[in-house]
């Protein structure tokens, strides 16, 4: 059995997309392989099919490697709530709300349960790919860790670090990460990758061999600017400022909630040419022209609720409506739309109960029991058809003359609708991957889908940038590397 575990000298230099990459080159070669992150943090999560979170990341990792989600694939998930606090998800389940402190003190027994989960997934797999969080060179971070070295040292596994050199300093970040961390650490590291290089990979020749000279690594290989990750979902929220969609026609905006959950709702509108997709920033009104504003998902519905309003976005709401605009609701946005929301034993915050923006007949009661399953069904309306997800902690109570959005494959209902359906709003995440629910959504708005499967088009750049990374990666380096794994 062999495992990789790839590291940056930093956040967001591409590690996700890296190892989703590699589970598919690997794939591809035949070998069964399996992606894992001991520890993730991130409110954009996945539901396996026993009913678990992991983390988004993790989930699009086994697609690429061909496989099921498994909670053994992200054992522990911190989901932040406010600056403080964040909920904890171990091995797929909602363990509570922890403050920074709370957390450090429980690592120690966490460390068991991530050790766990990667020895099950090795005893199942020819190869396992580990993708660390942050950066090793967080020297305040080391004790206890098990995010990054820690685990790397407790379970033995080889590491490759990655260099981003879009943010510039690539060299610095890579000698630097060898000088700050301990000599221990710095024995587990291999060879480094060099990634988001724009241009002629020559002019940058000297720079490997400075890197080398400096830390006595080998260079694994440069990849270039990957432009088919901006088709795979994305895993953290600061690639929405940068997400402008490429559609035309009715414009659909989404406001960026401080907590905003579960984004990647919106990447298959961001692709849909029949539409344009705006997500809004705070501190800018949402624009008069749209047809259809959506309220996303939150890790904290009450919080974000006056959040929403601090941003004059109630307003704004307000006056699209009496325009006759469309507005939804998914989750914590649908939440918002009725009139009450109650958290009595501080679920997501502290404990209480607000008024909502009463668009819809509803009303909702926090509870510490969450809801976490794959589901399908249909719109009521029009009959279209939906596979999503359900990952929610609410409890809502729809008035019984209120028309339901969606019907389950089993029956329920789920959801409610307003004012002819101007207004709806469901707890159904992913609603939109579905060519037959998309197309349902832009016919209401006036235009028309491309028809195209959002599950295909994941795995078509999932295709292309393995294609890549075979051509400028040294695979067999890599491979010779994850063998060295005990």
């Amino acid at each position: 059995m062999a495992a990789l575990m790839l590291q940056g000298t930093g956040s967001d230099v591409g590690k996700s997309v890296l190892v989703a990459g590699l589970c598919r080159v690997f794939a591809n070669r035949g070998l069964l392989v399996r992606p894992f992150k001991p520890q993730n943090m991130s409110n954009n999560a996945a539901v396996t099919a026993d009913g678990g979170e992991i983390g988004r990341a993790q989930a699009l990792q086994a697609i690429a490697a061909r496989v099921a989600p498994s909670v053994d694939m992200n054992p522990v998930l911190l989901k932040p709530q406010s600056d403080r606090t964040s909920q904890l998800v171990v091995r797929g389940k909602a363990q509570g709300t922890l403050r920074g402190g709370d957390y450090w003190r429980r690592k120690p027994e966490l460390l068991p349960e991530v050790l766990g989960a990667y020895r099950r997934l090795r005893a199942e797999a020819d190869i396992v790919v580990v993708e660390g969080a942050g950066s090793p060179a967080e020297i305040n971070l080391r004790r206890g860790d098990i995010a990054n070295m820690g685990f790397a040292r407790a379970a033995d596994v080889p590491v490759v670090l990655v260099g981003d050199i879009d943010r510039g300093g690539v060299i610095a970040a890579l000698v630097g990460t060898q000088a700050v961390i301990d000599p221990a650490d710095a024995a587990m590291i291999r060879g480094f990758v060099i990634n988001k290089f724009r241009g002629d990979v020559s002019l940058f020749d000297d720079g490997l061999s400075a890197i080398t000279a400096r830390t006595g690594w080998r260079s694994i290989g440069v990849v270039p600017w990957l432009g088919d990750a901006a088709r795979l979902p994305a895993e953290d929220a600061v690639a929405l400022g940068r997400d402008t969609g490429d559609g035309a026609g009715p414009l659909i905006a989404v406001p960026m909630l401080a907590r905003i959950a579960n984004f990647d709702d919106f990447d298959a509108l961001a692709h849909e040419p029949g539409v344009r997709l705006a997500m809004i920033p705070p501190g800018m009104p949402l624009p008069g022209d749209a047809a259809l504003v959506i309220l996303p998902g939150t890790k904290a519905t009450i919080a974000d609720l006056a959040f929403l309003r601090a941003q004059g976005w109630d307003v704004d709401l307000a006056a699209h409506v009496r325009r006759g605009g469309r507005v939804l609701g998914i989750c914590g946005g649908y939440q918002m739309l009725g009139r009450t929301i109650a958290d009595p034993d501080g679920i997501e915050g502290d404990a209480g109960s607000v008024a909502g923006l009463g668009l819809l007949p509803v009303d909702t009661v926090i509870r510490g029991d969450k809801r976490t399953r794959p589901i399908t069904g249909r719109f009521v309306s029009g009959e279209a058809a939906f596979a999503g997800y359900e990952i929610h902690a609410g409890v809502t109570t729809v008035d019984p003359d209120a028309p339901a959005l969606l019907r389950f494959a089993d029956g329920a209902h789920d959801g409610a609708t307003a004012r002819d359906g101007q207004i709806g709003g469901c707890y159904v995440h992913g609603l939109f991957d579905q060519p037959d629910a998309r197309a349902h959504l832009v016919a209401s708005l006036g235009a028309v889908s491309d028809g195209l499967d959002r599950r295909e088009t994941i795995d078509a750049a999932l295709n292309a940038i393995a294609a890549t990374l075979e051509r400028v990666l040294d695979v067999a380096a890599l491979i010779a590397i994850a063998k060295e794994a005990a």
